[in-house]
């Protein structure tokens, strides 16, 4: 079919996500009819460098036939069965071995989901249950940061600490507070870096207190936050986190949904930053985004209390380890192993990333470019030396991005902040392509935005 008759389709029936339906269908939906490597193709003939690996997840690229052939043989073999009524099924059962031996060591059960979202609702139910099996009801509150993102569901918009979604929710899930994000560059510039890395910590100790260690069950977070604006937290942060947890008798939920799999560098972000979380929510680039699965990695204290003292858990999903998922997430994971593709990250491309990104900062529009690994973001500024930002109404950040898809790359953006996470086999050549896109559409921005003779675009030279 023409592109004009599925956009029309699109609008008469199809109700997209993160939406606003009037705005959509005034302008028509970009129709993605396939993909190879890093890139994407439209029905107008694109080609499209997917800058963000789908949603944070396609993190083998592509086309990757192996997936395609795992997901069929299961599917001739075992297309579906549940793992409730005590079954199971093998490529539940050695997914499950898989990811605890990629864990970190204290981490030895998996409980599957279908989705990131599922997995959060699922720590808030186990969390609670956990404590009332030691006996303490009462450890309740979660604590979760401004900003963060952590799905979308009741539970996971509820521990998400998102305004515009909370307002939209009508009344979230009792008993989670929130606090300060470790976004310096958005919240912190008035003070060093590392201070404001320490300051953050001590936010969360303060409202330990405020609530009470006897009625606090855990603190949960990313670690970098994604959605929210691939927020890199300062150096000092982590470890405070760490101190300030030390002192209290409170579990740890490090959210991997997106920095799991690779995507700093290491098979887990909790890695990245010497963590030893009680729960780790995955999803993602468990399967490179290729059949939707989730799951929580569960720490030894908590799994020992719900086996050793439980009686039935009453929670699940009909697709919790579905088999044809299941089995697509392990040959992915095995094709990550054999291809070393984290330690790529680590030693080769991020790095590599980091140095061709860095010279984005040199923009007049940037006022800060960061990355870590396979994350990076910008900062779009009005006045550069003040680090001043655009008024919301002239919606910079989605002109940007915008200007992106026209020249062929996708860029995510979060009010103002620009966003990338592209998949961990982009090549060197295709980190020039996507830096020299995005350095382009920034030019676009300051022309569209000031005029050529106002916003000087930086000189083809220096991005090189």
């Amino acid at each position: 079919m023409k592109t004009e008759i599925y956009r029309q389709l699109d609008r008469e029936h199809h109700l997209h996500p993160f939406t606003d339906y009037k705005a959509l269908a005034e302008e028509g939906s970009r129709i993605v009819t396939r993909a190879e490597g890093v890139y994407i193709h439209d029905s107008e003939g694109h080609r499209i460098l997917d800058g963000m690996a789908g949603l944070w997840c396609v993190n083998l690229g592509y086309g990757r036939e192996e997936l395609v052939e795992a997901a069929s043989e299961q599917m001739r073999q075992l297309p579906y069965y549940n793992s409730f009524f005590k079954s199971t099924h093998p490529p539940a059962v050695k997914l499950a071995e898989t990811l605890c031996r990629l864990a970190p060591a204290h981490m030895n059960h998996v409980f599957f989901t279908g989705s990131g979202s599922e997995a959060n609702d699922t720590v808030l139910r186990m969390v609670r249950r956990f404590w009332a099996l030691e006996g303490k009801p009462d450890k309740q509150w979660i604590i979760s940061r401004e900003n963060a993102y952590h799905g979308s569901t009741v539970a996971g918009m509820s521990l998400g600490g998102m305004a515009p979604m909370h307002a939209q929710g009508g009344p979230t899930v009792p008993k989670i507070a929130h606090v300060r994000q470790p976004y310096w560059f958005g919240e912190g510039r008035d003070s060093e870096p590392e201070a404001f890395g320490r300051e953050c910590a001590a936010a969360l100790e303060a409202r330990i207190h405020e609530l009470g260690e006897e009625n606090v069950a855990a603190f949960i977070a990313e670690p970098v936050q994604g959605a929210g604006g691939a927020v890199i937290p300062p150096a000092s942060y982590w470890p405070a986190v760490r101190d300030v947890l030390a002192r209290y008798d409170i579990l740890l939920v490090v959210d991997e949904v997106i920095c799991g799999f690779g995507r700093l560098g290491e098979w887990f972000g909790s890695q990245h930053y010497g963590l030893e979380p009680d729960l780790m929510p995955v999803a993602k680039g468990l399967s490179s985004g290729y059949l939707p699965i989730g799951g929580v990695l569960v720490g030894d204290r908590v799994a020992d209390t719900l086996i050793e003292r439980g009686g039935e858990f009453f929670h699940g999903f009909t697709y919790s380890g579905h088999p044809a998922c299941a089995a697509v997430a392990l040959k992915n994971l095995e094709l990550m192993q054999a291809e070393a593709i984290v330690e790529r990250v680590r030693d080769d491309i991020g790095p590599y990333l980091a140095k061709r990104w860095a010279t984005l900062g040199e923009h007049p529009l940037v006022g800060e470019a960061r990355s870590l690994g396979m994350v990076g973001a910008l900062e779009l500024v009005a006045d550069k030396a003040a680090a001043r930002r655009f008024p919301k109404s002239l919606g910079v950040g989605n002109l940007c991005r915008d200007i992106c898809f026209d020249l062929g790359l996708v860029m995510r953006s979060v009010g103002d902040t620009m966003m990338i996470s592209p998949p961990l086999v982009i090549t060197r050549d295709e980190v020039d392509e996507l830096v020299r896109l995005a350095g382009e559409a920034l030019d676009e921005t300051a022309r569209r935005l000031a005029g050529r003779e106002s916003v000087e675009p930086i000189s083809e030279e220096t991005r090189s």
